[in-house]
């Protein structure tokens, strides 16, 4: 259903007592219950409290919930960003051979959905530099969790340490801990400064027993990383890998990860192709050719048919369905191949000028409400000194609001969302979807503060 209170999407057709009844007995059974078999230790036995109701009434009752909805401008970022999504993307990906194609277990018949997804993979290799990209990941949090992974059974050498930022994102760095969890690996940190990488630090972080650094491109701050090259030397001279995490739009500016010696690439892919869902999202993986055996999930290759004829087929499945469990390097769910197909659309409307002019508005729009945010009084903007990717760091230490909760506590009031990071700072969000709002958030800003 629609904010709008506005049916969409597919009915659920509800049942009375007496219908579902006759149900029962035309089915030979008792109870809803015989028709399952449910261990006795992990079944509810309680109840929902939920009131039976029409379709109606619920609609009427959702429609009421909706409107208590707070109107709010979105100044958020990190890990989930908005951007102008095409119609021509919800079109072509709503099509229903592409909608209804779960998995291409008859990669044959299937040709249409193979060739995006091999199109889709050609977009990552193209803009990491790297020689092998998957179809797809869940989000950048499990394709994390998954580099981890696969250092693991890559190095020759003995090493169970992964290190990543001090300030990694709790969700993700929870994933990664979960993915690791019966391993033999541990997570370590290493700190930041100025928003990105105390390189220092990292190095006496990083020992014989590092099996992966991962750093990242912008940081949880939006700070555009300057010191990847001496974070992947790094990783080297330990004989460990280097795993750069980034996004798809920030992909299409700043240099390859191959050129700073990534091995491994994650992220998010989400910021094209899809609406912010604040939770679900577009892992993307891609990695050295010489780890096409241990790449998690599958790969779309091209090759020909018996006549000579181009075609694509899946060369490489790692999923339990498809090999032997003991092979099995992931379990990664198919349908991610939809969202997968939805950033490749997005990704071929824009074309590369379109993506780079895209990914430069993210670092001018940064810039700007920046340079407007600092000439408040009390407020510095942006905290770090970097060049930013869409969002940045504002410190209300020395403005005359009391702190930073209150602040953001405020600004609601005024009709605007912004993260909370501690007492004294604030983070802002701005991209091409919320630019006809920053007059009235600096102007919103400027009262709170003073």
């Amino acid at each position: 259903m629609s904010s709008d209170g506005r049916r969409s999407g597919t009915p659920f057709a509800p049942h009375t007592p007496a219908e579902t009844a006759a149900m029962l007995e035309d089915l030979g059974v008792d109870s809803e219950s015989a028709l399952f078999d449910i261990p006795a230790e992990v079944a509810f036995e309680g109840s929902l409290g939920i009131t039976q109701r029409s379709e109606r009434e619920v609609v009427t009752e959702l429609r009421e919930t909706f409107a208590e909805n707070d109107e709010l401008v979105e100044f958020l970022g990190r890990g989930h960003y908005s951007h102008y999504v095409p119609a021509v993307v919800d079109d072509l990906s709503s099509r229903s051979e592409f909608l209804t194609s779960y998995t291409q277990y008859q990669p044959e018949i299937t040709q249409g959905f193979l060739q995006a997804l091999f199109e889709y993979q050609s977009m990552l290799v193209e803009l990491t530099g790297l020689g092998v990209a998957n179809a797809s990941m869940y989000d950048a949090a499990t394709a994390l969790g998954e580099a981890a992974l696969l250092a693991e059974r890559v190095r020759a050498a003995s090493g169970t340490t992964v290190l990543v930022p001090e300030p990694l994102r709790d969700g993700k760095r929870s994933t990664l801990d979960n993915y690791v969890d019966g391993s033999d690996l541990t997570v370590e940190t290493y700190p930041y400064a100025e928003g990105t990488v105390d390189t220092d630090a990292l190095t006496r972080a990083a020992d014989d027993d590092t099996v992966l650094v991962y750093a990242e491109t912008p940081t949880v701050f939006g700070a555009v990383e300057p010191a990847l090259s001496t974070v992947g030397e790094i990783a080297d001279e330990n004989d460990a890998l280097f795993a750069y995490g980034t996004d798809v739009v920030a992909l299409g500016l700043l240099e390859t990860p191959a050129e700073v010696g990534a091995d491994v690439v994650v992220g998010e892919g989400a910021s094209l192709g899809l609406p912010t869902a604040d939770g679900m999202g577009t892992g993307l993986f891609a990695c050295r050719e010489e780890f096409l055996r241990q790449v998690p999930g599958r790969l779309v290759g091209a090759s020909e048919d018996a006549t000579g004829r181009r075609a694509f087929t899946l060369t490489l499945q790692t999923r339990e369905q498809h090999i032997r469990k003991e092979r099995a390097t992931s379990n990664i769910c198919t349908n991610q191949a939809w969202v997968a197909l939805r950033t490749a659309i997005h990704a071929a409307v824009l074309g590369a000028d379109g993506l780079a002019g895209l990914a430069n508005d993210c670092v001018r729009l940064a810039r700007e409400l920046a340079a407007r945010l600092d000439e408040i009084d009390g407020v510095t903007a942006p905290v770090h000194d970097r060049h930013h990717f869409r969002e940045f760091v504002v410190g209300v230490g020395e403005a005359a609001v009391a702190d930073a909760p209150t602040a953001a506590a405020e600004l609601r009031d005024h009709g605007f969302a912004v993260h909370v990071l501690d007492d004294s700072r604030l983070q802002v969000c701005v991209t091409e979807t919320n630019e006809h709002a920053t007059d009235e958030f600096v102007a919103a800003l400027r009262e709170v503060a003073t």
